[in-house]
């Protein structure tokens, strides 16, 4: 036992060490690359956010993040049938800063288009002597929502905490995948901290699940984010995705989730974009359901 102890002491003696042992990283300066957000959901117009990466050690401030913005590209829509030119649009944000995206330009509304169930779509991002391209579909609407509940929160937290309940059904056949957001009161829709899921366990059945709380991903987490409170308006977002568009949020969320943990495996984002472009080109089967808690 002893001996066991010592070698216990040692080990971790080592371990302290070596972690004071200085590591000189020299990395390479790359060129910015496109960074593309864009997406495309049934009964709406395709949005496309276009941007430049940041070097990795980048002081990040409102002033870089507003120069990063991508303008004057050139980006096309197609549904197979139409193929449409989008417009550059911009909103203040006050301090002078603007937000920009691309989507339907009304002076063509010959060629423009919103999204629907079962279609594919491909987009084509022309740029400074450039092109990127991408496609994707928007699938059926498989993961059916019955109801909405609540349920108060675990012991240990507030009283005016509650736990939000979905009950759901899952059409029969692998390869229903999936991404949900939720609405709470007047806030913007947020994604789960882990919001994308496929049907490797659930395939084919009736189920009970608790809804996280979507966040913002800007801001801290507090003990008891996930949960809301009594009084709150919850609106739930539940979107069938295809497998491009999970894979890519699967492996952000992930390396989201693992900044700063050095025992974390690395993990490389898979995007669809092409010609070394970073992102996705994503389709939405979305459906909605609201609940009003009580106080």
């Amino acid at each position: 036992m002893k001996i066991l102890f010592s070698v216990i002491i040692l080990f971790n003696l080592i371990l302290i060490t070596s972690c004071e042992k200085a590591v000189d990283f020299k990395l390479d300066i790359v060129e910015p690359k496109l960074v593309v957000e864009a997406s495309i959901e049934n009964g709406q117009a395709p949005l496309v956010y276009l941007s430049k990466s940041l070097n990795y050690f980048s002081k990040i401030d409102q002033g870089i993040l507003a120069g990063s913005f991508v303008h004057n590209a050139e980006v096309y829509v197609s549904n197979g049938m139409l193929t449409h030119k989008l417009k550059e649009y911009s909103i203040p944000l006050g301090g002078g800063y603007n937000f920009y995206y691309y989507s339907n330009d009304p002076s063509s509304p010959s060629t423009a288009f919103n999204g629907q169930l079962n279609k594919q779509y491909s987009l084509r991002i022309v740029l400074d002597g450039k092109e990127y391209d991408a496609v994707t579909t928007i699938p059926d609407i498989t993961r059916r929502i019955d109801s909405l509940f609540w349920k108060p929160a675990p012991p240990g937290n507030a009283p005016e905490k509650v736990a939000l309940m979905v009950r759901a059904f899952d059409q029969p056949g692998f390869g229903d995948y999936i991404r949900y957001f939720t609405k709470r009161n007047s806030e913007p829709f947020f994604a789960g901290l882990i919001s994308v899921y496929d049907d490797q366990v659930i395939d084919g059945s009736s189920y009970e699940v608790q809804v996280e709380r979507g966040v913002d991903r800007n801001a801290d987490h507090p003990d008891g984010y996930s949960f809301f409170d009594k009084g709150d308006t919850v609106t739930l977002k539940v979107c069938n995705i295809d497998k491009p568009t999970f894979d890519f949020w699967r492996t952000m969320e992930y390396t989201y989730s693992s900044v700063g943990n050095p025992f974390s495996s690395p993990t490389k984002v898979i995007g669809n974009i092409s010609n070394g472009a970073l992102g996705y080109f994503g389709g939405y089967a979305s459906q909605y359901r609201t609940i009003i808690i009580p106080r």
